[in-house]
């Protein structure tokens, strides 16, 4: 996402694709496998399954209404550009389930093995989520409450929010359904949320590169100017030999990591390289604190 932060259209074209494609997979996992088995492992839809099942009120049409209101305290509490992103997806994904229940009604599950259909419950949400919480946006509904828990809260992990917040629901599921639904649905909300965690996890995983080398010009060009990625330098001495070295160090990319390393494979360049992973980066380019 950095990368495109330069070009303020292009930017906004990559956040549209994103928020888009995962509003449609979460729509898909929550009609076609989370409705028709009544899992009520948290979210306004999952709340949606406990309304339609007690009042009139169908769980498309709830999800639209309870939505718009959580979206106001979205607005209020966390900004516009956020409620901006979050309007767009929960807008969308209401008008997706409304079209999928007159194109398709869900009369009953797709097949009788609800273990099956569970794991596309929680997948196919879970991973919308985090799209959604990556490029800072979301889905709506209890998405909103998780983002004001992690906001206001010492709770860092968006997965733990979403597991307090959601708790609840699934509570109720034991007194509205039976014990069985109650119990696929503890399980869901709790894979659901470690999963949002891993997936933002992984999306957010970033290279760290701790370069000693004798020669620091090429690589710094390469890094500055090709890649347009900071760097900083410091001066070293060799523990056996006591010679001058520079130690360079730099936080790249999967993508920008591979191309350093062919870059100083191919110039032949003679250095010690230790590249590790790490998922939280905070400074420009990347995450802010």
């Amino acid at each position: 996402m950095e990368e495109t932060a330069k070009k303020p259209g292009l930017h906004r074209l990559y956040l549209f694709f994103v928020i888009t494609t995962a509003t449609f997979i979460m729509a898909v996992g929550v009609y076609f496998f989370k409705f028709p088995n009544n899992f009520v492992f948290g979210g306004i839809t999952g709340l949606a399954v406990l309304v339609a099942e007690v009042t009139p009120m169908s769980a498309s049409a709830f999800t639209f209404v309870a939505n718009g209101l959580l979206l106001i305290i979205g607005w209020i509490f966390l900004g516009k550009r956020f409620a901006i992103m979050t309007g767009y997806s929960s807008t969308l994904l209401s008008g997706l389930l409304v079209v999928f229940e007159k194109i398709y009604p869900m009369i009953h599950p797709f097949s009788d093995q609800p273990t099956l259909e569970l794991l596309f419950a929680i997948a196919l949400p879970a991973i919308a989520s985090a799209m959604l919480f990556y490029v800072g946006a979301s889905s709506g509904g209890t998405d909103v409450i998780a983002m004001l828990v992690k906001k206001y809260t010492s709770i860092e992990d968006i997965g733990a929010g979403l597991f307090l917040s959601d708790l609840i629901m699934v509570i109720c599921a034991l007194f509205v359904f039976d014990i069985r639904t109650a119990l696929y649905s503890f399980v869901g909300l709790v894979l659901k949320s470690l999963l949002i965690d891993r997936v933002i996890m992984s999306m957010n995983l970033r290279k760290a590169a701790l370069i000693v080398t004798d020669e620091p010009d090429p690589i710094l060009h390469y890094i500055t100017i090709d890649m347009n990625r900071g760097a900083t330098i410091l001066d070293g001495t060799g523990a056996y030999t006591h010679e001058k070295k520079y130690v360079i160090f730099t936080t790249l990319n999967r993508k920008q990591t591979q191309s350093l390393r062919r870059f100083m494979r191919d110039h032949d360049l003679h250095a010690f390289v230790t590249i590790y992973r790490t998922s939280e980066v905070f400074g420009k380019g990347f995450l802010h604190l």
